[in-house]
């Protein structure tokens, strides 16, 4: 990833807590069938290695588990606050034109080797902590446990899972940071009026560029 060292982002901690509240990542492998590409949302345990470890699960009839142990590395994409940026928002725009539009972002890559899990007890605890983790915000969370046994044990044998231990990662946040103060104001107020996700950039360009 192309990364100026204006928006690079090296904290592992910070990086970890993307993935946590952005969990749903691109896996990317290339194999026998070529490229292929899977969202999955996944969990990060910090402490299960050096760099910490991915854990998600596919649908067994997603050929991409299978192919996964002939490709060697793969890479996990993972996406944050991402919005479109007016050169109308600049200060610098009103003083000499000199401006042209962007596009501000938070992304996270993680590469590694995948190893596919069949075991019943491992995915079973993967999608409890999935599904825990998810519905706790829920006044009445759904847990899996829910779930009639029979049907739950079918659903479990219909799925694979995946651990990946992360071997590099690198963190992205471009957030306005190469621009003059008077320009990163204008983009913070722009920001401010639009919807929900350009609000949280407009929160991360105030934090990043204090």
């Amino acid at each position: 990833m192309y990364l100026p060292t204006h928006f690079r982002e090296d904290r592992l901690e910070v990086q970890h807590d993307l993935i946590r509240t952005h969990p749903l990542g691109l896996l990317i492998s290339d194999g026998a069938s070529g490229l292929q590409a899977s969202p999955l949302p996944f969990l990060i345990d910090a402490r299960a290695s050096k760099l910490g470890t991915l854990r998600a699960h596919l649908a067994r009839a997603n050929g991409h588990w299978q192919e996964l142990a002939e490709s060697g590395e793969c890479l996990v994409v993972f996406q944050g606050p991402q919005a479109y940026v007016t050169p109308s928002w600049y200060e610098t725009k009103r003083e000499t034109g000199k401006v042209v539009p962007t596009w501000n972002y938070v992304t996270v890559h993680a590469w590694g080797r995948a190893r596919a899990i069949e075991d019943g007890a491992w995915l079973r605890q993967q999608i409890g902590e999935l599904t825990a983790k998810q519905e706790s915000p829920r006044a009445t969370p759904w847990k899996v446990e829910d779930a009639p046994a029979d049907f739950l044990a079918a659903q479990i044998r219909a799925i694979v899972g995946l651990e990946i231990p992360i071997d590099r990662i690198e963190g992205k946040w471009k957030a306005s940071q190469n621009r003059p103060a008077k320009d990163r104001a204008g983009v913070v107020a722009g920001l401010s009026e639009m919807g929900e996700m350009d609000r949280a950039m407009a929160r991360l360009v105030e934090e990043r560029c204090r």
